[in-house]
């Protein structure tokens, strides 16, 4: 196995040129589209002040919500800080969409852990189960949609909701890229046009040219301490697709009748904006970083998804170790070179929504924040580390050169 060295990283930097050019012309269109959002809407610094209360006549978060929406390509977006995390605001959607008796169906097979109590795979006495909504799921095949399982479900069972999750989650599966998504989606629609197709589009913003809404999708969610909130919005998510849709969620959000009128900002305005505002810079940045690490791991002996040239349709990289002290060692040196918290030592323990232990280094300004540097991973074979982000190609670098000594001394 080769050890680290300058000319192991001029031979990484070198091959991986092509991709990083690549990358740097999807942050330069989605720059343009932002700045054609803020221009189009006309955002000024009155847009920053925030409500309190009720948050009746937010101007500033209504206007949120149309840049939101141009960006991503839909018809209405609801953009709020009282979403907590991603996960909250797919449990809103799901409750806003589906009524007792409906069926919920996964093609991806089971979506994240912690989303196991939301739709009562396991117990729990608020879940979608509790309220007679039914949940089924198709498994991926060799990376892939299993069309004809899809296709018999749909001509045998009433389903209302299509739930399709991008990234990979703690699995070792390709995550789902936008051509893949468009095939999908054609194909549900010619055989059953009602049926809503909402996607979890967490950590895969920006990363491609289109959006699930732009290829056909109803309705998508995603999460504001990832990709589109830049590292600067503190909390928060967003859901975007057609205009029904969308409203159905915010009146599970906060009131029946009053749904997006409502809630208040409270300071938050600011921070969300100027985070979108740098989110083409941060998540290209964040995939120069997985670029660079996924080549020079490989050239190192280390099975990486995706590999460096490859589609990345979010700004996940995994990472397999098939070896428990390795996957510690790398985590444990993604954190000696965070920002925050670095003299810490990440240790494997139990987190609400897992299963098995998790050992995860985010030594971030924003608590739990995807798209600053940040790697972890369950304690169960294959071993397999989970980087993400980078606020800056260089800091990300650091990063990953610092955690590849630490597994070659191991050796």
């Amino acid at each position: 196995m080769n050890k680290l060295n300058n000319e192991l990283i001029e031979k990484v930097d070198k091959k991986i040129e092509v991709e990083i050019n690549k990358v740097s012309k999807l942050e330069e269109y989605y720059s343009m589209k932002v700045l054609e959002a803020f221009n189009k809407y006309k955002v000024s610094a009155s847009d920053f002040y925030g409500t309190t209360g009720y948050g009746y006549n937010d101007f500033g978060r209504d206007k949120i919500d149309k840049i939101f929406a141009y960006v991503l390509g839909s018809e209405k977006a609801l953009v709020r800080s009282q979403f907590i995390s991603g996960t909250h605001a797919l449990t809103v959607t799901l409750f806003g969409l589906l009524r007792p008796n409906d069926t919920l169906l996964s093609i991806t097979g089971k979506p994240y852990d912690t989303l196991d109590e939301v739709i009562g795979i396991v117990d729990n006495k608020s879940s979608l189960k509790s309220f007679s909504i039914n949940y089924k799921q198709i498994d991926l095949v060799n990376d892939d949609f299993d069309y004809p399982k899809i296709k018999e479900f749909l001509e045998t069972t009433p389903c209302k909701v299509i739930e399709i999750q991008r990234s990979k989650g703690y699995s070792t599966r390709k995550s789902i890229d936008i051509n893949s998504l468009k095939k999908v989606i054609k194909f549900i629609k010619d055989i059953n046009k009602d049926v809503i197709i909402m996607i979890d589009n967490c950590y895969s913003e920006m990363t491609e040219y289109e959006t699930p809404t732009m290829v056909g999708a109803d309705i998508m969610v995603g999460s504001l301490i990832k990709n589109l909130g830049g590292g600067l919005a503190p909390n928060g998510a967003y859901v975007a697709g057609s205009s029904e849709l969308v409203e159905l969620v915010a009146e599970r959000l906060t009131v029946p009748g009053q749904g997006s009128e409502v809630g208040p900002s409270l300071g938050i305005n600011k921070m969300i904006l100027e985070g979108l505002y740098m989110a083409p810079s941060v998540v290209a940045s964040s995939l120069k970083a997985s670029i660079f690490a996924s080549c020079l791991l490989e050239e190192l002996g280390y099975k990486v998804s995706p590999r460096y040239n490859e589609i990345r349709p979010d700004i996940v990289l995994n990472i397999e170790f098939n070896n428990q002290d390795k996957l510690i060692k790398f985590v444990e040196g993604i954190q000696e070179k965070s920002a925050i918290d670095s003299y810490i030592r990440p240790i494997p323990t139990d987190m609400p929504g897992y299963n098995d232990k998790i050992i995860m280094a985010s030594g971030s300004f924003i608590d739990g924040s995807s798209i600053e540097i940040s790697c972890d991973g369950p304690i169960r074979p294959p071993y397999v580390a989970y980087l993400q982000g980078s606020l800056t190609y260089q800091y990300g670098r650091l990063a990953i050169i610092n955690a590849v000594k630490r597994i070659l001394n191991e050796e």
